[in-house]
């Protein structure tokens, strides 16, 4: 059987996603992660946020249950701007996803209840919504992933305030 350590895996997928027109970042940690977001929504939305008005929307992210919260990507939400107006800040562009701002990024230490380094995130507009643990081929899956299957939903990391 051939085998690829972690690393050349990681590479060969992001090397991929690259070709696919994912572009790579640099995010290191939840405050690159948390200005990446911020850089990414602004761009896709066309508006630049305070730092009141983004504080907002991290709360509005944050809240509700998992399926809540999919929703909440999935509509527009109304922001009350710091002069008064509204504006609609929308997550996704779910009609024209080709709007949607693609990116891939690597070994993304989260730091919450526990500290966890995905070996690959993919992020839309700058939400992470896919983290990719690879192991490499000879690795039983199940033993090889930290921690039990019931703790899974408490390691996820997610946007929060800092």
């Amino acid at each position: 059987m051939n085998t690829q350590s972690e690393a050349q895996l990681e590479t060969a997928l992001i090397r991929r996603l690259n070709d696919l027109g994912w572009a790579s970042v640099a995010i290191p940690d939840n405050a690159a992660l948390e200005a990446n977001l911020r850089a990414q929504l602004e761009v896709h939305n066309g508006l630049r946020f305070s730092d009141g008005e983004f504080r907002t929307i991290l709360n509005h992210l944050g809240k509700g249950s998992t399926f809540e919260k999919a929703k909440t990507l999935r509509d527009r939400m109304a922001l009350q701007r710091d002069d008064g107006t509204t504006a609609y800040v929308q997550f996704f562009n779910t009609r024209e996803w080709c709007r949607n701002r693609y990116q891939v990024t690597s070994q993304v230490t989260q730091v919450g209840s526990y500290q966890t380094r995905y070996d690959v995130t993919l992020l839309v507009n700058g939400l992470p919504l896919i983290q990719i643990e690879l192991k490499r081929r000879g690795i039983e899956l199940k033993g090889s992933l930290p921690g039990s299957w019931s703790a899974w939903p408490q390691r996820v990391p997610s946007i929060r305030p800092s």
